[in-house]
């Protein structure tokens, strides 16, 4: 197919796509025609004080059911959607693959996440120092004797030579 080809063929689509579209823009406002004039009549201002007051109460009934009409339709979307999740999980538990859900990460200390779990009327206390027990350090008299050791070179000869471990294994038992 020749580039002149395509190019008329691209600019009939467009055009008989836009006339779509045109007529689908039209049949929008005639539809919102439609319905203003089906549920808001035109307004007669009352001239009196009591007729004033009952055009309040229709239009606070008018109110009250229209509230009513999208909290009944907030709710089916709202199970819609809770179903369509389900399904979801249902396909993915079916197809054996699970996708792992993104975790945020939460910067929280262990009081406030006790706080969190227990709720406000619980209030622990995370300071774990104060729960330990205090625990002297015993010096060994081992210890002491290897720091009190002094010059290497005079230990190194004492030991050296048969008398000198002689003297170890004496000094052992």
């Amino acid at each position: 197919m020749s580039s002149s080809r395509k190019h008329h063929l691209k600019s009939l689509m467009l055009s008989i796509a836009k006339g779509l579209l045109e007529e689908e823009v039209r049949e929008r406002e005639e539809e919102r025609k439609r319905y203003m004039a089906e549920n808001c009549p035109p307004l007669s201002m009352p001239r009196s004080m009591q007729e004033l007051q009952e055009l309040c109460r229709e239009i606070h009934h008018k109110i009250d059911v229209l509230d009513e009409e999208r909290y009944d339709l907030e709710m089916k979307v709202n199970k819609s959607n809770k179903e369509i999740e389900d399904m979801n999980i249902k396909v993915q538990d079916l197809k054996g693959k699970f996708k792992k859900p993104v975790l945020r990460k939460v910067r929280m200390s262990a009081d406030a996440m006790l706080k969190a779990l227990l709720g406000s009327k619980h209030t622990v206390n995370m300071d774990l120092r104060a729960n330990l027990k205090q625990v002297k350090k015993e010096v060994k008299e081992e210890d002491k004797d290897l720091r009190d050791v002094g010059d290497w070179r005079k230990n190194i000869e004492d030991k050296s030579g048969m008398d000198g471990r002689k003297k170890m294994f004496e000094a052992e038992a």
